[in-house]
Protein backbone atom coordinates (compact mmCIF):
# COMPACT_ATOMS: atom_id res chain seq x y z
CA UNK A 1 0.00 0.00 0.00
CA UNK A 2 1.72 3.27 -0.90
CA UNK A 3 0.38 6.01 1.06
CA UNK A 4 0.03 9.63 -0.59
CA UNK A 5 -2.68 12.35 0.86
CA UNK A 6 -2.51 16.14 -0.34
CA UNK A 7 -5.44 17.94 -0.53
CA UNK A 8 -5.43 21.15 -2.14
CA UNK A 9 -6.12 22.87 0.39
CA UNK A 10 -2.47 22.04 1.51
CA UNK A 11 -0.51 23.60 -1.17
CA UNK A 12 -2.10 26.83 -0.52
CA UNK A 13 -1.33 26.47 3.08
CA UNK A 14 1.93 25.94 2.29
CA UNK A 15 2.32 29.13 -0.15
CA UNK A 16 0.62 30.84 2.84
CA UNK A 17 2.87 29.65 5.16
CA UNK A 18 5.79 31.49 3.04
CA UNK A 19 4.51 34.46 2.75
CA UNK A 20 3.86 35.17 6.43
CA UNK A 21 7.46 33.82 7.39
CA UNK A 22 8.44 37.66 7.68
CA UNK A 23 5.73 38.67 10.15
CA UNK A 24 6.54 35.68 12.69
CA UNK A 25 9.02 35.98 15.75
CA UNK A 26 9.14 32.25 16.62
CA UNK A 27 7.77 28.78 14.88
CA UNK A 28 5.96 26.21 17.58
CA UNK A 29 5.86 22.92 15.61
CA UNK A 30 3.57 20.51 17.24
CA UNK A 31 4.27 16.64 16.92
CA UNK A 32 2.85 13.97 18.02
CA UNK A 33 4.62 12.76 20.99
CA UNK A 34 4.08 9.19 20.12
CA UNK A 35 5.74 9.70 16.69
CA UNK A 36 8.11 12.76 17.34
CA UNK A 37 9.77 12.31 14.14
CA UNK A 38 7.54 10.89 11.61
CA UNK A 39 5.01 13.59 12.18
CA UNK A 40 7.58 16.14 11.48
CA UNK A 41 6.92 17.53 7.75
CA UNK A 42 10.17 17.52 6.21
CA UNK A 43 9.06 20.36 3.90
CA UNK A 44 8.75 22.16 7.48
CA UNK A 45 12.36 22.95 7.55
CA UNK A 46 12.80 24.47 4.27
CA UNK A 47 9.98 26.48 4.84
CA UNK A 48 10.88 28.02 7.93
CA UNK A 49 14.67 28.01 7.31
CA UNK A 50 16.31 29.78 10.06
CA UNK A 51 13.66 31.16 12.27
CA UNK A 52 13.81 30.22 16.09
CA UNK A 53 11.53 27.05 16.62
CA UNK A 54 10.35 25.39 19.61
CA UNK A 55 9.04 21.72 19.06
CA UNK A 56 6.08 20.62 21.62
CA UNK A 57 5.49 17.42 21.93
CA UNK A 58 2.06 17.29 22.04
CA UNK A 59 -0.25 13.98 23.51
CA UNK A 60 2.32 13.29 25.64
CA UNK A 61 0.46 11.68 28.55
CA UNK A 62 -0.82 8.52 26.11
CA UNK A 63 2.95 8.45 24.46
CA UNK A 64 5.88 6.29 26.33
CA UNK A 65 7.10 8.52 28.93
CA UNK A 66 10.34 6.98 29.29
CA UNK A 67 10.71 7.82 25.00
CA UNK A 68 9.23 11.13 25.67
CA UNK A 69 12.31 12.10 27.68
CA UNK A 70 14.56 10.05 25.36
CA UNK A 71 13.03 12.24 22.81
CA UNK A 72 13.53 15.71 24.33
CA UNK A 73 17.33 14.95 24.66
CA UNK A 74 17.30 13.83 21.17
CA UNK A 75 16.27 17.61 19.80
CA UNK A 76 18.30 19.02 22.59
CA UNK A 77 21.53 16.95 21.29
CA UNK A 78 19.89 18.38 17.92
CA UNK A 79 20.26 21.91 19.14
CA UNK A 80 16.56 22.28 18.99
CA UNK A 81 14.51 23.09 22.30
CA UNK A 82 11.58 20.56 22.84
CA UNK A 83 9.06 20.80 25.21
CA UNK A 84 6.66 18.02 26.16
CA UNK A 85 2.51 19.04 26.61
CA UNK A 86 -0.80 17.49 26.36
CA UNK A 87 -3.29 20.07 25.18
CA UNK A 88 -6.39 18.57 25.82
CA UNK A 89 -5.72 19.29 29.80
CA UNK A 90 -3.74 21.72 29.70
CA UNK A 91 -0.28 20.38 31.30
CA UNK A 92 2.99 21.81 30.09
CA UNK A 93 1.70 24.77 28.63
CA UNK A 94 2.76 27.21 31.06
CA UNK A 95 6.78 26.65 29.83
CA UNK A 96 5.74 27.79 26.32
CA UNK A 97 6.05 31.67 26.99
CA UNK A 98 8.68 31.88 29.12
CA UNK A 99 10.79 29.42 26.69
CA UNK A 100 9.89 31.56 23.50
CA UNK A 101 11.43 34.44 25.42
CA UNK A 102 14.81 32.57 26.16
CA UNK A 103 14.45 31.54 22.85
CA UNK A 104 13.97 35.04 20.96
CA UNK A 105 16.24 36.56 24.12
CA UNK A 106 18.96 38.21 21.35
CA UNK A 107 15.90 40.01 19.31
CA UNK A 108 14.01 40.77 22.48
CA UNK A 109 17.18 42.84 23.70
CA UNK A 110 18.07 43.84 20.04
CA UNK A 111 14.77 45.67 19.73
CA UNK A 112 14.74 47.02 23.18
CA UNK A 113 18.36 48.87 22.80
CA UNK A 114 16.96 50.48 19.70
CA UNK A 115 13.87 51.80 21.50
CA UNK A 116 11.41 49.71 19.94
CA UNK A 117 8.38 49.57 22.77
CA UNK A 118 7.84 45.49 23.89
CA UNK A 119 5.18 43.83 21.87
CA UNK A 120 3.67 40.38 21.76
CA UNK A 121 5.95 37.66 20.61
CA UNK A 122 4.37 36.64 17.03
CA UNK A 123 4.10 32.64 16.65
CA UNK A 124 3.56 30.60 13.91
CA UNK A 125 2.20 27.41 15.05
CA UNK A 126 2.72 24.59 12.07
CA UNK A 127 2.19 20.55 12.27
CA UNK A 128 0.67 17.91 10.09
CA UNK A 129 -3.08 17.34 10.46
CA UNK A 130 -4.61 15.60 13.71
CA UNK A 131 -1.58 16.56 15.39
CA UNK A 132 -3.81 18.73 18.15
CA UNK A 133 -3.19 22.59 17.06
CA UNK A 134 -6.83 23.94 17.34
CA UNK A 135 -6.95 21.98 20.74
CA UNK A 136 -3.32 23.61 21.81
CA UNK A 137 -4.92 26.98 20.92
CA UNK A 138 -7.87 26.88 22.67
CA UNK A 139 -6.92 25.64 25.85
CA UNK A 140 -3.90 28.34 25.28
CA UNK A 141 -5.91 31.18 24.61
CA UNK A 142 -8.04 29.93 27.56
CA UNK A 143 -11.58 29.88 24.96
CA UNK A 144 -12.89 28.07 22.07
CA UNK A 145 -11.06 30.24 19.32
CA UNK A 146 -10.22 27.72 16.34
CA UNK A 147 -12.63 24.78 15.50
CA UNK A 148 -11.11 20.77 16.88
CA UNK A 149 -12.42 17.75 15.40
CA UNK A 150 -10.84 13.96 15.36
CA UNK A 151 -10.64 14.30 11.75
CA UNK A 152 -7.45 15.15 9.96
CA UNK A 153 -7.43 18.61 7.76
CA UNK A 154 -10.57 20.24 9.65
CA UNK A 155 -8.15 23.56 10.02
CA UNK A 156 -8.31 24.73 6.35
CA UNK A 157 -8.02 28.81 7.05
CA UNK A 158 -5.07 31.03 8.44
CA UNK A 159 -5.80 33.25 11.74
CA UNK A 160 -4.89 35.37 14.08
CA UNK A 161 -5.12 34.55 17.63
CA UNK A 162 -4.43 36.88 20.85
CA UNK A 163 -2.88 34.71 24.15
CA UNK A 164 -2.93 37.53 26.86
CA UNK A 165 -0.48 40.67 26.15
CA UNK A 166 2.63 38.49 25.31
CA UNK A 167 1.56 35.77 22.75
CA UNK A 168 0.09 36.41 19.44
CA UNK A 169 -0.79 33.23 17.45
CA UNK A 170 -1.14 32.22 13.88
CA UNK A 171 -2.69 29.21 12.81
CA UNK A 172 -2.03 27.50 9.57
CA UNK A 173 -3.95 24.29 8.22
CA UNK A 174 -1.79 21.08 8.82
CA UNK A 175 0.25 20.18 5.98
CA UNK A 176 1.06 17.01 4.70
CA UNK A 177 4.27 16.40 2.29
CA UNK A 178 3.01 14.92 -1.06
CA UNK A 179 4.84 11.86 -0.91
CA UNK A 180 6.31 9.78 1.85
CA UNK A 181 9.35 8.07 1.12
CA UNK A 182 9.41 5.62 3.71
CA UNK A 183 6.16 3.67 4.40
CA UNK A 184 6.97 2.75 7.32
CA UNK A 185 6.41 6.77 8.53
CA UNK A 186 3.03 6.63 6.41
CA UNK A 187 1.62 3.59 8.42
CA UNK A 188 2.84 5.25 11.91
CA UNK A 189 0.94 8.17 10.72
CA UNK A 190 -2.19 6.24 9.57
CA UNK A 191 -1.88 3.86 12.57
CA UNK A 192 -2.07 7.22 14.76
CA UNK A 193 -4.62 8.57 13.25
CA UNK A 194 -2.58 11.60 11.08
CA UNK A 195 -4.50 10.47 7.83
CA UNK A 196 -8.22 9.77 6.95
CA UNK A 197 -8.64 6.06 7.45
CA UNK A 198 -11.40 6.24 4.22
CA UNK A 199 -8.03 6.32 2.52
CA UNK A 200 -6.56 3.30 4.00
CA UNK A 201 -6.24 -0.27 4.01
CA UNK A 202 -6.85 -0.46 7.70
CA UNK A 203 -5.79 -4.10 7.36
CA UNK A 204 -2.48 -3.16 6.11
CA UNK A 205 -2.46 -0.87 9.28
CA UNK A 206 -3.31 -3.16 11.96
CA UNK A 207 -1.06 -6.19 10.54
CA UNK A 208 2.34 -3.29 10.84
CA UNK A 209 0.68 -1.73 14.34
CA UNK A 210 0.21 -5.64 15.64
CA UNK A 211 3.89 -6.68 14.62
CA UNK A 212 5.10 -3.68 16.17
CA UNK A 213 3.53 -4.22 19.67
CA UNK A 214 5.03 -8.01 19.59
CA UNK A 215 8.59 -6.62 18.87
CA UNK A 216 8.38 -3.34 21.19
CA UNK A 217 5.50 -4.24 24.10
CA UNK A 218 4.68 -7.75 23.66
CA UNK A 219 3.31 -8.26 27.52
CA UNK A 220 0.76 -5.49 26.80
CA UNK A 221 -0.07 -7.08 23.56
CA UNK A 222 -0.66 -10.70 24.73
CA UNK A 223 -2.62 -9.78 28.17
CA UNK A 224 -5.19 -6.99 25.95
CA UNK A 225 -5.88 -10.33 23.53
CA UNK A 226 -5.56 -13.30 26.02
CA UNK A 227 -2.91 -14.45 23.17
CA UNK A 228 -0.13 -16.80 25.51
CA UNK A 229 1.82 -17.23 22.53
CA UNK A 230 2.25 -14.68 19.14
CA UNK A 231 1.79 -16.92 16.27
CA UNK A 232 4.01 -15.96 13.47
CA UNK A 233 1.74 -16.62 10.72
CA UNK A 234 -0.84 -12.78 10.52
CA UNK A 235 -4.08 -14.83 9.51
CA UNK A 236 -3.73 -16.92 13.06
CA UNK A 237 -3.29 -13.53 15.25
CA UNK A 238 -5.99 -11.74 13.10
CA UNK A 239 -7.98 -14.66 14.38
CA UNK A 240 -7.01 -14.55 17.84
CA UNK A 241 -7.44 -11.16 18.45
CA UNK A 242 -10.61 -11.00 16.42
CA UNK A 243 -12.34 -14.66 18.25
CA UNK A 244 -11.35 -13.14 21.74
CA UNK A 245 -12.77 -9.55 20.84
CA UNK A 246 -16.20 -10.96 19.28
CA UNK A 247 -15.62 -10.03 15.86
CA UNK A 248 -17.40 -12.44 14.04
CA UNK A 249 -18.85 -12.33 10.48
CA UNK A 250 -22.30 -13.60 10.15
CA UNK A 251 -20.95 -16.57 8.63
CA UNK A 252 -19.08 -18.11 12.11
CA UNK A 253 -15.63 -16.62 11.25
CA UNK A 254 -13.63 -13.91 11.72
CA UNK A 255 -14.50 -10.86 10.37
CA UNK A 256 -10.61 -9.05 9.54
CA UNK A 257 -12.02 -5.92 8.68
CA UNK A 258 -14.07 -5.43 12.11
CA UNK A 259 -11.12 -6.66 13.84
CA UNK A 260 -8.04 -4.53 12.36
CA UNK A 261 -10.63 -1.53 13.06
CA UNK A 262 -11.49 -2.43 16.37
CA UNK A 263 -7.46 -2.44 17.65
CA UNK A 264 -6.43 0.27 15.68
CA UNK A 265 -8.98 2.13 17.94
CA UNK A 266 -7.60 0.60 21.01
CA UNK A 267 -3.97 1.54 20.31
CA UNK A 268 -5.26 5.21 19.78
CA UNK A 269 -7.61 5.39 22.81
CA UNK A 270 -4.64 4.16 24.83
CA UNK A 271 -6.33 0.77 25.58
CA UNK A 272 -2.91 -0.95 24.77
CA UNK A 273 -1.13 1.62 27.60
CA UNK A 274 1.23 4.75 26.08
CA UNK A 275 2.97 3.97 23.05
CA UNK A 276 5.57 5.68 21.01
CA UNK A 277 6.43 4.12 17.81
CA UNK A 278 9.29 6.43 17.17
CA UNK A 279 12.76 5.25 18.43
CA UNK A 280 15.30 7.79 18.72
CA UNK A 281 18.26 5.00 19.60
CA UNK A 282 16.86 3.47 15.99
CA UNK A 283 17.72 7.08 14.00
CA UNK A 284 21.17 7.48 15.91
CA UNK A 285 21.79 4.14 14.61
CA UNK A 286 20.82 5.17 10.72
CA UNK A 287 22.71 7.92 11.10
CA UNK A 288 25.82 6.46 12.21
CA UNK A 289 25.30 3.70 9.82
CA UNK A 290 24.85 6.50 6.99
CA UNK A 291 27.90 8.85 7.85
CA UNK A 292 30.35 5.43 8.07
CA UNK A 293 29.10 4.19 4.44
CA UNK A 294 30.08 7.97 3.44
CA UNK A 295 33.39 7.83 4.82
CA UNK A 296 34.17 4.18 2.92
CA UNK A 297 32.79 5.73 -0.44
Amino acid sequence: MTIQWFPGHMAKARREVTEKLKLIDIIYELVDARIPVSSRNPMIDEIIQHKPRLILLNKADIADPVRTKEWIQYFSDQGHTALAINSQAGSGLHQITSTSKVLLHDKLERMKSRGIKPRAIRAMIVGIPNVGKSTFINRLAKKNIAKTGNTPGVTKAQQWIKVGKELELLDTPGILWPKFEDQEVGLKLALTGAIKDTILNLQEVATYGMRFLEKNYPDRFSERYGIKEIPEDIVELFDAVGKFRGCMASGGGVDYDKTAELFIREVRSEKLGRLTFDDPNAIETDEAIESASENIE
